[in-house]
């Protein structure tokens, strides 16, 4: 029958309007400024003492809360607040009364029913200049870039004199490397192996009463190069623990000499951020020492595991490699259940592990882990005002110090390991890469909706604006036909705030314009198809008719418009980075969305209305003129 849909194809338009409301609906439930606490170590738990401590902290500072909760099997922990102004007084409460060993950040916790979330439906998530995201300020310590530079001048000139065997002491003196022989022969050696290994270095010598020195020192055109591969390394190893945490659309950037701005949009656990991305997690792999071996040249470490806190082993200083040669890593289980992290090196790295354990089978190797922590105190300001002072430092723990069974190579594992949590981010973190040099957290602030309230307007108030304009347009010009494009409309809205919400995309205010955009262009198509309809009535053809030819005949003029439209988003998808993706995805969806409603959602209403009926007139408007001045 003529303008009827078959009973397949109304419950599919049908279904796919059920979808859309139901993915769109979270979006309707705003979430509660929150706070969220975690471990500095992925190991730690989150107690109900601690949490009690936390919420009576609010308490006596007047801070109000609600929805207190432990997640993730214990990891986090979540304090839902009752006043978004207070989440920054709120977390330098809690901070203070949790110490150091906790990570408390700043969070939105969803409010999303269960009975929606059961249906893995979630609320769509909105860029940094809206809601939903976490700004982070780093500051890379370049001094300790430079102090961790001469440490590896200092190890690799000790073992460049043991291969010549030339005998001497090997110290660091500030900034430079001092070399100190008892006889003048044996410093010009080792004068010539260290120009011939490190010709950057300035070399000085200096004679004292029997004894003969060698200074070496870096130049400050070396120091400035360090800095600059230090925060460039930095870099590169935050985008790729960024790329770990799976946000979409994350702006990571080089900001001056020294800062890194990075940018997530959409961060749901920023405790796991913060600690994700300022951990300093390098490994040191060195042989234990010799029990006869001068004080001089070993170091005495703590285990890190609880049940061994109280054991020590004494290392050599010499580093057969660092984290930095590690090319990948894997978390797993070995073949007695316990967590494990699977290490491949790179070639140079996989070189320098077969030389020193081939060497020296039977000894024991230590896998040294090494984590930058933090010291906070109370000071003055110049207010009088209490400030926090974080005070960085270094904790260097043994993970483990097996026997040597067999030289290795570049492929081996690390045991020892507290949890499988731990194993996991260990692996994360040297798969990402290695940090060049300590970072600090200098600004951090999550964009809620009392920051991005004026865009959120903005964007409110355009779409609101555009969409009234159009809905007025087509009721008057197009009659009932006009309203079924409105209702047609207002599906596609939906339609596309749920394919959003599914795909995770982040909504920006570059994207409000691409749905600004989507509403004109979903009317378009049915524009396109009414003047079709109106033309085929002036000329005399049937009502029913007219409906049937004007969106046949429509359809491929709509089809090739939508689609070289579509092909222009999808370029600059490909080429464009953060807020024009974020547009370029908005764009791409609409279109899609819009060709559905326009097509088979308006037509499905129309026919509903005029199908299988007969029909003498049509509620669309004025008619044109015959274009053919043929009879009345």
């Amino acid at each position: 029958m003529l303008n009827r849909y078959s009973v397949s194809k109304n419950l599919f338009i049908l279904a796919a309007v059920v979808f859309g409301f139901y993915y769109a609906m979270p979006n309707l439930y705003a979430p509660d400024p929150a706070l969220q606490i975690g471990g500095v170590s992925g190991s730690q738990s989150i107690s109900e003492a601690m949490l009690v401590r936390a919420e009576a902290a609010l308490e006596a500072d007047g801070i109000g809360f609600f929805g207190q909760e432990v997640q993730d099997g214990g990891k986090t922990a979540l304090l839902r607040l009752k006043d978004r102004d207070a989440q920054l007084r709120a977390q330098s409460v809690v901070s203070r009364a949790l110490g150091d060993d906790f990570i408390v950040a700043l969070n939105l916790a969803p409010t999303t029913p269960e009975w929606l979330l059961k249906g893995r439906a979630q609320p769509m998530k909105l860029g940094l200049d809206l809601s939903g995201g976490v700004h982070f300020k780093l500051e890379v310590d370049t001094d300790a870039a430079t102090d961790k530079r001469m440490e590896m001048y200092q190890a690799g000139i000790k073992r460049g004199l043991r291969e010549q065997r030339i005998r001497g002491m090997v110290t660091l003196d500030d900034r430079r490397v001092a070399l100190r022989f008892r006889d003048e022969q044996s410093r010009e050696r080792a004068r010539q192996v260290v120009f011939d290994t490190y010709p950057e270095l300035l070399l000085d010598r200096v004679d004292e009463p029997d004894s003969w020195q060698l200074y070496a020192q870096v130049t400050e055109a070396t120091i400035a190069e360090l800095v600059d591969y230090a925060v460039s390394q930095n870099l590169t190893t935050i985008r790729n623990r960024v790329n770990e945490l799976g946000v979409s659309e994350p702006l990571v950037q080089r900001q001056g000499s020294n800062r890194i701005v990075v940018e997530l949009p959409g961060i749901q656990d920023t405790a796991e951020a913060k600690r994700i991305l300022g951990k300093v997690a390098n490994l040191e792999f060195r042989l234990v020492a010799e029990t006869n071996a001068p004080v001089t040249e070993r170091q005495r470490y703590q285990y890190r595991s609880d049940d061994r806190a109280n054991l020590t082993e004494w290392l050599e200083r010499d580093i057969i490699i660092s984290g930095e040669r590690v090319s990948g890593a894997n978390a797993g289980f070995d073949q007695n259940g316990q967590p494990n992290v699977s290490i491949s090196l790179d070639s140079e790295g996989g070189m320098l592990m077969s030389r020193a354990t081939r060497d020296n089978i039977k000894r024991r190797m230590g896998v040294l882990f090494i984590e930058r922590k933090y010291r906070t105190r109370y000071e003055l300001d110049e207010k009088g005002k209490e400030v926090a002072v974080r005070v960085p430092y270094d904790e260097k723990r043994l993970l483990t110090a097996p026997v040597i069974q067999s030289a290795l190579g570049a492929q081996f594992q690390i045991t020892g390991l507290d949890s499988p949590g731990e194993s996991s981010e260990l692996a994360l973190m040297l798969r990402a890469g290695a940090l060049a040099a300590p970072i600090t957290f200098v600004e951090e602030r999550t964009v809620g909706p009392s920051l991005g309230a004026e865009n959120i307007a903005l964007g409110v108030k355009s779409v609101q604006i555009g969409l009234s304009l159009v809905v007025l347009f087509m009721m008057v010009y197009y009659r009932v036909f006009g309203i079924a494009a409105v209702v047609a409309l207002s599906v596609n809205l939906v339609l596309l705030m749920a394919f959003m919400s599914l795909l995770g995309a982040t909504l920006t205010l570059p994207g409000i314009a691409g749905i600004v955009l989507t509403v004109g262009m979903a009317v378009d198509a049915n524009v396109l198809i009414f003047a079709r309809i109106r033309e085929e009535l002036a000329n005399r053809m049937a009502p029913q008719m007219a409906i049937h030819a004007g969106f046949e005949r429509a359809v491929a003029t709509i089809l090739d418009a939508n689609i070289t439209t579509l092909i222009v988003a999808v370029i600059l998808y490909a080429v464009g980075t953060g807020p024009i993706k974020g547009f370029a995805v908005t764009l791409s969806l609409g279109i899609l969305t819009s060709m559905f409603t326009a097509i088979l959602g308006t037509r499905a209403l129309i026919n509903l209305i005029y199908g299988g009926r007969r029909v003498d007139t049509l509620s669309i408007g004025t008619l044109p003129k015959r274009i053919d001045g043929g009879g009345a």
